[in-house]
């Protein structure tokens, strides 16, 4: 399954309507779950199928819900089940987990039209029970469509996710692995001696964001001010996120696109960040996990293949003083996948260093250079 984001545009009319059934859908999602609370203080079995029989129920109880489309509500149950899932998992993991908390005011954002109810007709999404919407369609939708999840951001600005079932693409073989090595100083460092700049996007807008959290917690509660306010603060987030993504994709696509198999350390984040909290913030910043999730996926999807190895002793007897230590790490990882051994340098040469910029302007493989000067082994 694949999914495209576009922007919508809608009227004020229909922004009253996609809010109204946003509160209506919250509203069922709590009684859902209170409906479990209460069958399991009782020592009652209830499932899935259960809740969704009562949502038949629940329209009687409270009219406004046929407001909203019958697949949509449907989808708030299974939400509901999935989340309970998820509890049940963590526990099984042994990991402390509480209770599924009801949802306040203005926390449901995600309207699911699954299967049915929508249809994009040219530059307009046309959804049942709410009507025709502006959609900035600014790719080709490839495949078939199975489902659109109507969604507000923070800054509410409202987009459509639309779920595309589609056939894998293999690219054609390139005969070329790589070894690469994530840091913090360097985004990146790979065998074939690239460095990739760490565009570190939260530390460059991070005054602007204390700016303006100080001034959210000046305005009065409930003011238009207030609101406004937060709005901006939300729009800052919302820039960094695009920014950090923007630049994840494109480098993964070129790493995707031009070797067959991509060897990464198999890093347990969770653990790393305990360290310490700036350098926690830090790892969390350069989002190694989102850049490895994504090549992941665009690999399968290409016929590629990427390989975690034990990042243990990748970077034994290198000082952090050297120049080529992370290279060396690179190379390591890569011989680690056994196709053939990436040679050692012997000559501090300096590596190719590639901007953030480049990355995301499409500029990485054009900036070619040879790897530092090696020995054979």
């Amino acid at each position: 399954m694949l999914s495209y984001k576009f922007r919508l545009y809608p009227s004020k009319t229909i922004q009253a309507k996609l809010q109204e059934q946003l509160e209506l859908c919250r509203w069922l999602y709590n009684r859902l779950l209170e409906e479990l609370n209460k069958a399991r203080e009782e020592g009652r079995k209830i499932k899935q199928t259960d809740t969704q029989a009562l949502i038949v129920k629940l329209k009687e109880e409270k009219p406004e819900l046929k407001k909203v489309y019958s697949k949509v509500l449907q989808m708030v149950n299974y939400q509901l089940w999935s989340n309970i899932k998820a509890l049940s998992k963590l526990k099984k993991n042994g990991k402390r987990v509480g209770k599924l908390r009801f949802k306040g005011r203005g926390w449901f954002k995600t309207l699911n039209f699954n299967q049915s109810g929508f249809r994009i007709e040219g530059n307009k999404l046309i959804l049942s029970k709410v009507g025709s919407i502006p959609i900035k369609i600014h790719r080709e939708i490839e495949g078939e469509i199975k489902g659109v999840i109507v969604k507000r951001e923070k800054s509410g600005k409202w987009f459509a996710i639309v779920q595309v079932e589609d056939e894998l693409k293999p690219l054609q073989p390139t005969g070329k692995a790589v070894g690469i090595d994530v840091g913090i100083r360097h985004f990146l460092t790979d065998s074939d001696g690239r460095q990739i700049e760490n565009p570190k996007y939260y530390e460059r807008t991070l005054n602007r964001i204390k700016i303006l959290q100080r001034n959210l917690s000046r305005k009065q509660k409930g003011s238009k001010n207030r609101e406004k306010a937060r709005i901006k603060l939300a729009k800052a987030y919302e820039k960094l996120v695009n920014q950090r993504n923007d630049f994840l994709h494109k480098l993964s696509r070129f790493y995707v696109n031009n070797y067959d198999v991509i060897a990464v350390e198999d890093l347990h984040i969770q653990n790393m960040v305990r360290i310490g909290r700036t350098l926690a913030q830090r790892i969390l910043d350069a989002s190694w996990s989102k850049f490895i999730q994504l090549l992941s996926y665009k690999a399968e999807r290409a016929g590629r293949r990427v390989v975690k190895v034990n990042p243990k002793g990748t970077s034994e007897d290198l000082s952090l003083d050297n120049p080529l230590r992370d290279y060396i790490s690179a190379c390591r990882i890569k011989n680690r996948v056994g196709l053939g051994q990436s040679r050692m340098p012997v000559e501090r040469r300096p590596l190719l260093l590639i901007t953030a910029k480049a990355v995301i302007e499409g500029q990485v493989f054009s900036m070619k250079q040879e790897a530092p000067s090696v020995r054979a082994e």
